[in-house]
């Protein structure tokens, strides 16, 4: 169940189709590219995308992982990370057999009312010690004099949850970031719904 998170009209963004034609239009151009250049490439490269009509299209290359969606790519990888940055620098990662967490993940990110244009810092954040299902990564937050945890930043904190389906994994999720309370806290209630009409 959706936890009565309410009926959404969930939107497919990529389906197996979407998927194959960013392999073959943008991924393996890429990594052609990086050859034809010369150029021995080590790191995460990621790919933001967009979806027009079926078709993909790159509106930027990172070299980095995504934010947030390191929070659900991570979380899922059970290999020692250090040793997979270690075994990629002296090029040896093919050796490393990379094991993910069978668990789905979801994020949600909390932000502060008016990000990505103006918003506040220094509210106070509270209910973190609620915070029981979900692992929450701290983007922009701080300590006050006091040593309470404050907002820091336009995006403040996201809500992971890991669980058996799509589903539960939305609800913890969801349910973390309505229960962690600031002051014109902002969160999107949409995320993850275009993966329930996935088949997995």
């Amino acid at each position: 169940n959706t936890g009565g998170m309410g009926a959404i009209s969930p939107v497919i963004f990529a389906n197996i189709d979407f998927i194959s034609k960013v392999e073959t239009r943008i991924i393996k151009p890429t990594i052609q590219g990086l050859n034809q250049e010369g150029i021995n490439y080590k790191g995460f490269i990621f790919f933001g995308l967009m979806n027009v009509d079926g078709d993909p299209y790159v509106i930027e290359y990172n070299c980095r992982l995504g934010d947030p969606e390191a929070e659900v790519v991570i979380p899922r990888i059970k290999n020692d990370l250090l040793e997979m940055f270690i075994a990629c620098h002296e090029g040896r990662l093919n050796e490393i057999k990379v094991e993910f967490d069978p668990q789905f993940a979801t994020t949600v990110m909390l932000v502060s009312g008016g990000y990505p244009e103006d918003y506040q810092k220094g509210k106070r954040i509270r209910n973190l010690d609620s915070l029981k299902e979900v692992l929450p990564f701290h983007a922009g937050t701080s300590f006050d004099e006091k040593r309470n945890i404050i907002t820091n930043g336009g995006r403040v904190i996201a809500m992971t949850g890991m669980a058996e389906n799509v589903n539960d994994a939305l609800y913890k999720s969801n349910e973390a970031a309505k229960n962690l309370d600031f002051d014109k806290k902002y969160y999107r209630t949409d995320i993850g719904f275009d993966l329930l009409n996935l088949s997995f």
